[in-house]
């Protein structure tokens, strides 16, 4: 049995799919867990909870709107911090800026936490976010949900150490392009912009957590080392 950590979760999703296996395991976020579960510690991940001896961390979701690549034409213009051309309505361009240096202090402070097997789950990163990611930050794995029998698209990076990158296990048949299974498929991404929107989009899906703990849950104790990872 092992240490985890479960950071930047609500829906319990994964804690669940690491608890299946036998691991002592908790999630953590700023917000309750959506089960009321008793093995949630509401905190910031920063505030000392990843010095508790962890075995391994996983951070599901932490902020990574102004660091992904399609949130890329809100920070800058032409070249590297320029004015936009434009601003999400209701923020300004210290808002922007506020927001890049808390998810950039968020990823950097748990890829440095002293814990032998992390895996980050973030999308493609910008340029900007990209200079500011540590030395030994590694190229992200990308995965799809489909290939853990998930009926869903959503381009999935995970940066990852001491852990070996996710193998497919029940990869699903793709719809037609276009078609009305097509379309649910990508639910995700056509969700409308509401109050409810962030978190449908950062949901965990149970197929991929349940591979990634069997598959990683092999790694505790003996990490990979980064060559061979």
């Amino acid at each position: 049995m092992a240490k985890v950590l479960i950071g930047c979760e609500t829906s319990g999703i994964a804690r669940r799919a690491f608890e299946a296996l036998g691991h002592d395991v908790w999630s953590c976020d700023i917000e309750a867990a959506e089960d009321g579960s008793n093995r949630h510690i509401r905190c910031d991940i920063r505030d000392g909870i990843l010095h508790e001896g962890w075995d391994l961390l996983a951070v599901m979701h932490p902020p990574c709107t102004r660091l992904c690549r399609s949130g890329r034409r809100w920070m800058s213009g032409p070249g590297k911090w320029t004015q936009p051309k434009k601003l999400p309505k209701g923020k300004s361009l210290e808002d922007m800026r506020a927001e890049f240096e808390l998810g950039i202090d968020i990823f950097t402070t748990c890829w440095a936490a002293p814990i032998d097997c992390v895996a980050i789950e973030n999308p493609e990163m910008n340029d900007l976010a990209r200079d500011r990611m540590p030395a030994d930050l590694p190229k992200s794995h990308m995965v799809q949900p489909f290939w853990f029998g998930e009926p869903a698209y959503k381009n999935t990076g995970w940066y990852l150490r001491g852990l070996p990158s996710l193998v497919e296990t029940n990869r699903l048949p793709e719809p037609e392009h276009g078609s009305d299974e097509w379309k649910k498929w990508n639910a995700i991404h056509r969700a409308p912009p509401g109050p409810d929107r962030a978190r449908l989009r950062s949901r965990s899906f149970p197929g991929m957590m349940a591979a990634a703990a069997r598959q990683w849950s092999q790694h505790i104790g003996h990490p990979l080392t980064a060559q061979a990872a």
